[in-house]
């Protein structure tokens, strides 16, 4: 019998586009369990983004995800148009409540860890969710751009070029 498993990096813009760092190789996670390049082979997209691996909080969808050598980076966006908890998903990730990436899968093979935990080889991608503790400390958001931070940026460089002038 298969049992879902639920596993987890982070950033949102305005818009609601978020990316982050899904699963990071090269670390066991905070039960012990390792999972090797290429076992997210077999992802289809998209996939859903939920919240805090609640099915009855989908609160946007994953478009993308690509193993790199980080890990497994995923590329998606809160549907803030059109679902109020996904707005306040986005006020709890820019406000840094919220700053993990858990995935939810089903292990297709695996073999057992000296030390505990699990070598996973190949496994099913069913949902990736937000959370605020993953079980793999490094799986976080990694991008959250907003409003505030550009806006510090463009009156930045208007003082810089301000002082310039004099």
């Amino acid at each position: 019998m298969n049992r879902l498993e639920i596993k987890a990096a982070l950033a949102v813009d305005d818009a609601g586009a978020i990316t982050g760092l899904a699963w990071p190789f090269g670390t066991p996670d905070r039960v012990g369990d390792m999972i090797e390049p290429g076992s997210f082979k077999s992802a289809a997209l998209p996939l859903p983004m939920l919240f805090a691996h609640d099915p009855a909080q989908t609160v946007g969808v994953w478009e993308s995800a690509v193993e790199t050598s980080q890990g497994l980076e995923v590329k998606g966006r809160l549907l803030i148009e059109g679902v109020e908890r996904a707005r306040e998903v986005r006020a709890l990730v820019t406000a840094g409540a919220v700053g993990g990436l858990s995935i939810g899968f089903s292990t297709r093979k695996a073999a057992p860890r000296r030390g505990g935990g699990r070598t996973i080889t190949d496994l099913d991608l069913v949902e990736i969710s937000l959370v605020s503790v993953p079980c793999h400390p490094r799986a976080r958001i990694t991008a959250a751009k907003d409003a505030s931070t550009a806006l510090a940026i463009a009156e930045a460089i208007t003082r810089a070029a301000s002082a310039l002038r004099i």
